[in-house]
């Protein structure tokens, strides 16, 4: 186990300036496929606006829908790594597995096709309890609804979350969700780098407890953005969305190991017996002021959808950044031009970040940018950029809380570098115990 850093902790946040805000009804038993697509039309595309039960959560603290999971939605592509976003799916059966932070008597899950072309057909869907691999656990197979019906259709653009299902979820447990695409798909809307399997077969193999019919594999998610559970105490609002790049995302963790920093925090909470609501929502590369077709939409134009969108938060711990500064600077960087970006300008949009949240009534903590000195993108003008940026992440006040993740990974004897013992190797991306002690900052009783 990583050591317990004590160099920083979240100050105590004020928050009896902020305004209140008005609550918006709750629909319920959830939103069905009809109304789910009728949303997302009228939304622009995107069900989980207006008036969706999952905004703010429903109810007493025993039926509230929270946050169990999450993945920033991708456009297709395969800049970084061959997979299977392009081409799409045609009578297969994807098969995923995802750890959840906390637990409930009741569970759902949302698709995805914000960036599909094509109205997204699900033939049918399932959960259940992950046993190894692909195979789940004899019994624990449960079909999922929409509307009532087996099947479902999400308009491109649109988003699509289930019909509820008993099923008690403990803190912690894997599930594996299981989706039969019968008709061809198109371009598939994804999560690029998942640090996790998942698992494709031929024909329809939803409802199978083996994995022998699962003979492919892939390093990323596909159409599943999220799963939230309700039933059990919560605690209005007290979800929590890390929100950032890959250092979020969690690059460079082991592979199927759930330890990115927000499955560590997330481990914290359990452990000290009162599990929470911890959503990752990074994206390997994103930006906070530019958007590309490999890293996601740029922070400041998805940060509603992946943040103020998901039920019951009321925390967001703020990491971007790094990529703005470093990109600018990379001559060979895959996947097209990045612009330079002053300092000003990176302090502007997280303002606007700041500003879009507070809108709603949501605390942001401001997490300074970790060491990348001997990175491939660093150079001496982006170090002068970062630790700018970091000062007034520090000093600003502008923020409810602050994340000081620089110091806490730094190399005592070259702070602008990461050290040894908590580097991948790149000098920029964390290994298990740099994102385990990225976790471990955290008060838990602040946050």
């Amino acid at each position: 186990m990583a050591r317990r850093s004590t160099a920083v902790v979240l100050p105590a946040v004020v928050l009896a300036a902020l305004p209140a805000f008005p609550v918006l009804p709750a629909v319920p038993g959830g939103l069905g496929a009809q109304e789910a697509a009728a949303l997302a039309v009228d939304t622009g595309g995107r069900a989980g606006e207006g008036y969706d039960v999952g905004l703010y959560g429903q109810g007493s603290g025993h039926s509230r829908w929270r946050g169990a999971w999450a993945a920033s939605p991708q456009a297709p592509t395969s800049v970084f790594s061959k997979n299977w976003s392009e081409a799409g799916f045609t009578r297969q059966t994807v098969r995923q597995v995802v750890r959840v932070s906390t637990g409930g008597t009741r569970a759902r899950i949302e698709l995805s096709n914000r960036y599909g072309r094509t109205p997204l057909k699900v033939a049918g869907a399932t959960i259940a309890r992950t046993e190894r691999g692909a195979s789940v656990k004899a019994g624990s197979v449960r079909p999922l609804t929409f509307g009532h019906a087996r099947s479902a259709t999400i308009p491109a653009g649109g988003e699509l979350r289930s019909d509820a299902v008993g099923f008690t979820v403990r803190p912690l447990e894997s599930l594996t969700v299981t989706l039969y695409l019968d008709e061809p798909t198109g371009p598939a809307t994804f999560h690029l780098r998942a640090v996790a399997t998942s698992y494709r077969a031929a024909g329809d193999h939803r409802s199978d407890v083996g994995a022998a019919a699962f003979t492919e594999t892939s390093q990323s998610w596909y159409y599943l953005s999220g799963v939230e559970v309700s039933g059990g105490r919560a605690a209005h609002r007290d979800g929590v969305v890390a929100f950032g790049d890959s250092i979020t995302d969690g690059s460079g963790s082991t592979v199927d190991a759930d330890n990115r920093y927000p499955d560590e925090l997330a481990e914290r909470f359990a452990a000290a017996g009162r599990p929470r609501s911890i959503v990752n929502q990074g994206i390997s590369g994103n930006q906070l002021t530019n958007s590309m077709d490999w890293a996601g939409e740029k922070a400041v134009a998805r940060f509603r959808e992946d943040v103020l969108n998901e039920p019951n938060v009321g925390t967001v711990i703020l990491l971007e950044g790094i990529n703005d500064i470093g990109m600018s600077e990379w001559d060979e960087m895959p996947g097209g031009y990045s612009p330079d970006r002053d300092v000003a300008e990176l302090i502007a949009a997280q303002r606007e970040l700041v500003r879009q949240a507070h809108a709603r009534g949501v605390k942001v903590i401001g997490a300074t940018l970790t060491p990348f000195k001997g990175a491939m993108y660093y150079t001496e003008r982006g170090e002068i950029k970062r630790d700018a940026l970091n000062d007034w992440i520090r000093n600003s006040g502008e923020f409810d809380g602050v994340l000081d993740l620089d110091r806490a990974l730094a190399d005592p004897a070259d702070p602008d570098r990461m050290a040894a013992a908590y580097d991948i190797g790149d000098h920029l991306h964390p290994n298990d115990a740099g994102y385990r002690a990225m976790a471990d900052v955290v008060d838990l009783n602040r946050l």
